[in-house]
């Protein structure tokens, strides 16, 4: 369209401020829209994630094994009955405690992982049987 000089729209120049503040404010606003809504992560905060898979993924593999090593035990029964009767803040110390959440070759505990295998054992109705390979957890 025209008006009655003869320039329009595509007779109109910017000014160079134009130009940048148009340019900065497209940037801010990209970078506000692939952070909230893009699913862009900082590196820090991907080193955070990636460390907190890292803790979980062992926890759920030493829950694993301490579930295993729990069944396994000569007096599985009678333990299960005692893990159950406690509180729930009492049952990782009870796991920690009796041995099953160790693991040859590393020292210390690795984080959340009695409390995971309490909470595994406890939603067992009854100890399988123990003999092979079978799957003492439903994951």
């Amino acid at each position: 369209m025209r008006d009655e000089n003869g320039t329009g729209f595509s007779g109109y120049r910017p000014s160079k401020t134009l130009w940048g503040w148009s340019v900065v404010g497209a940037c801010a606003l990209t970078m506000i829209l692939g952070f909230t809504l893009g699913g862009w992560t900082t590196s820090g905060r991907a080193r955070v994630m990636t460390d907190i898979a890292v803790r979980n993924a062992k926890a759920d593999l030493v829950a694993g094994i301490c579930v295993h090593n729990f069944v396994n035990a000569s007096d599985a029964q009678e333990n299960l009955k005692t893990l159950q009767a406690k509180s729930s803040w009492q049952r990782d110390d009870f796991i920690t405690d009796g041995g099953w959440a160790k693991i040859a070759g590393i020292d210390g505990t690795i984080t959340n992982a009695a409390d995971a295998c309490a909470d595994q054992l406890v939603k067992m109705k009854e100890l399988p049987q123990s003999g092979g390979d079978a799957a003492v957890t439903d994951s």
